[in-house]
């Protein structure tokens, strides 16, 4: 009995693994990064938080901050992927190039910022080192104010928001809404990981959906 559930389980693993090995890009180019249903490709490198699939969106639900995480790293890419917050105090991101250790991602991040008054929604955070060192750099004034202007009030904290991260080389951009925020130059990591982050808030769920990338040549 337990070799034939073995059998079913190894036979239902290699149809999913199939079907995910024919999809196909999309008219613009782009590979779908979760495929509305299952969280095939992403794994949580942590000991803690829960991860659901709701009705075509991944919900992260925890206690202490955590990141899903891709199986798969990237280098040079367009990634583009939805978030919606949820209300109260809330802080997300959207991990690229990153690393992942057990209990540890670190690395490039785009925030997602649910603090209406400080609005750095689009920025570039160092997760786990150098933290805000460039878009805006932490304590800049100048720095700070240019950041909001260019950012003005493109992201929506109570709707879904739409961000588009693009890496080729040392070049980064991030769109939110269709918005330029950031646009630098840095050399700090030129692949890893794409990953979603629950910023640690009890009971409150982090929604994610529409996760897709597009390799660069």
């Amino acid at each position: 009995m337990k070799s034939v559930k073995f059998l079913l389980a190894a036979a239902c693993c290699l149809c999913l693994s199939s079907a995910l090995a024919e999809q196909k890009p999309d008219a613009d180019g782009f590979m779908p990064l979760f495929d509305g249903k299952t969280t095939e490709g992403w794994h949580n490198p942590y000991k803690w938080g829960k991860v659901e699939v709701v009705d075509g969106e991944i919900h992260l639900i925890g206690e202490q901050k955590f990141f899903l995480v891709t199986d798969k790293q990237y280098t040079d890419f367009v990634f583009e992927g939805d978030v919606h917050l949820p209300k109260g105090q809330a802080n997300s991101g959207f991990m690229f190039r990153a690393h992942a250790e057990p209990n540890k991602v670190f690395g490039y991040q785009s925030e997602v910022d649910g603090d209406p008054k400080r609005g750095w929604s689009g920025g570039l955070y160092d997760e786990g080192r150098r933290q805000w060192f460039i878009s805006p750099v932490k304590g800049d004034k100048e720095s700070e104010a240019a950041f909001r202007k260019r950012a003005g009030d493109t992201f929506k904290r109570d709707d879904w928001n739409t961000y588009r991260i693009t890496c080729k080389g040392k070049h980064i951009t991030i769109e939110v809404n269709g918005v330029v925020t950031t646009d630098v130059e840095d050399a700090e990591d030129a692949s890893g990981y794409i990953a979603i982050q629950h910023h640690g808030e009890k009971g409150q769920t982090y929604r994610f959906r529409n996760l897709r990338i597009k390799e660069l040549k």
